[in-house]
């Protein structure tokens, strides 16, 4: 069994790969497909405007706190916790942040590799035949027989933990640096090169509209929180990736430049994401706020009326498949990092075990949509509409992110606020006090109102 500190003998080869890595895995499904159909859903201009603030102010504290956890104990985030708590003289029950930030990759990736299959049929559809003449109710049956098909979904499901397993099992400057390096590449490339195509052929004008123009009366409390929550959701704020990664960091790195650099690429992307959607959206007429099927069942609609929609649907689909790769890849290390320490295996055979289990225990989720579509897991509670993959998706997303996250705020700012200052954070003492006010009071009250809403 690897002690305290012994996952530290890997480090990044640089700041650079570091910023690239934890961009990587930050920047997935939750910029790339949730961000336009939620502020499509909220109005468009307000709702961006505040969630830019909520990244800014809310968020970048919080992934300081979180890299400093993991720079300070050198560990998986189980062990950084652990090894915090030991230093602060603090109650054991603070063991549930290290507990939290396991459990919600695992059960995460379990459901999140399932939207990334789709992606991955999408992108092989955009390759054959590229949706040609494809019209909305050929699209609402492609998307259907997908989701609907237990075999197909299964394999595509399978095939993409397993290559992420492959990718963490090659180490974290073989494997994780390396497709971090060529998916924040492409991604920049291919986002640019479908907003200048936008620009060119349709114009920015209403898009820039819909997405810089506030218009406040439109949004309402629950876009507010609603800002906030996705804030959360596009930093990998309590997933533990931050912890993880920050692990290996060498001692003199500054966790306010990296912080605000990974603040600055989620927000540049959101809003790349945003002109590349939402030109051909409004430009044929369709809604902005379709919610979640405007990835899957509007965009190939438009894709099938547009000229060079073909190669456009290749590029914006296999972007989306890319995205949801290397955030399945900061989502899987956590878990790979605390069994690597409880075991002292390598990294192969425990990476290829963890994803086999993380597929097994995804399985109801997927069968959600077909054999198990009518099994509704808490109808005996009241909850007769929400089938395995609902479930697990609100229990993760609503419920277990915003809780993991205030109780890194409680952690860091109450409990280990003698232990975490100026030489783990890197924050200079006027900015010191700060953050320790935000990690406090804003952020722990900030979610809460989050957490209240949801759970009325």
């Amino acid at each position: 069994m690897m002690q305290t500190g012994e996952i530290q003998r890997e480090q990044w080869s640089s700041r650079l790969a570091f910023l690239y890595s934890i961009g990587a895995a930050a920047i997935g499904l939750g910029t790339l497909w949730r961000f336009p159909y939620v502020a499509g859903a909220n109005g468009g201009g307000a709702f961006v405007i505040l969630y830019i603030f909520f990244v800014l102010a809310i968020c970048v504290p919080l992934m300081i706190a979180e890299m400093a956890l993991g720079k300070r104990g050198h560990g998986s985030a189980v062990t950084s916790i652990d090894s915090a708590i030991t230093a602060a003289g603090a109650s054991r029950g603070w063991r549930i942040v290290g507990a939290l930030s396991l459990l919600i990759p695992f059960f995460g990736l379990s459901y999140y590799s399932i939207v990334a299959g789709w992606a991955i049929d999408y992108s092989i559809a955009s390759v054959a035949f590229g949706f040609a003449g494809f019209d909305a109710e050929q699209s609402r049956s492609m998307f259907g027989a997908l989701a609907a098909s237990p075999i197909r979904g299964g394999l595509l499901q399978l095939a993409f933990i397993m290559a992420t397993a492959a990718v963490v099992g090659l180490g974290v400057r073989r494997g994780i640096e390396t497709v971090s390096r060529i998916k924040m590449i492409a991604l920049f490339v291919i986002l640019i090169g479908l907003v200048i195509y936008n620009a060119v052929t349709m114009g920015l004008g209403p898009s820039a509209k819909f997405l810089l123009e506030p218009d406040f009366a439109a949004l309402g409390a629950e876009g507010v929180l609603t800002a906030l929550g996705q804030a959360l959701f596009s930093t990998a704020i309590g997933v533990g990736v931050l912890i993880t990664y920050s692990a290996y960091l060498p001692a003199k790195s500054s966790l306010p430049q990296s912080s605000m650099a990974l603040a600055g690429g989620v927000i540049i992307v959101a809003l790349l994401t945003g002109f590349a959607i939402f030109p051909a959206v409004l430009a044929y007429g369709l809604a902005p706020a379709e919610g979640p099927n405007l990835i899957f069942v509007t965009l190939p609609i438009v894709f099938g009326k547009m000229a060079g929609g073909q190669i456009i649907a290749i590029l914006f689909f296999g972007l989306i498949a890319l995205g949801a790769f290397t955030t399945a890849v900061g989502m899987l290390e956590p878990v790979v990092a605390w069994l690597r320490e409880k075991t002292g295996w390598g990294r192969a055979p425990i990476a290829a075990m963890a994803g086999f289990a993380i597929w097994l225990v995804g399985l109801p989720s997927l069968l959600s949509f077909s054999i198990l579509s009518d099994f509704h897991p808490l109808a005996f509670a009241g909850i007769e509409n929400k089938t395995a993959f609902d479930l697990l998706d609100f229990t993760i997303a609503n419920l277990l992110l915003p809780a993991n996250a205030l109780f890194l705020a409680i952690f860091v700012g109450w409990i280990c606020r003698g232990l975490i200052g100026e030489p783990e954070t890197g924050l200079r003492p006027v900015a010191l006090n700060p953050w320790r006010f935000i990690i406090r009071f804003v952020a722990p009250i900030a979610i809460v109102g989050l957490g209240a809403q949801f759970l009325m």
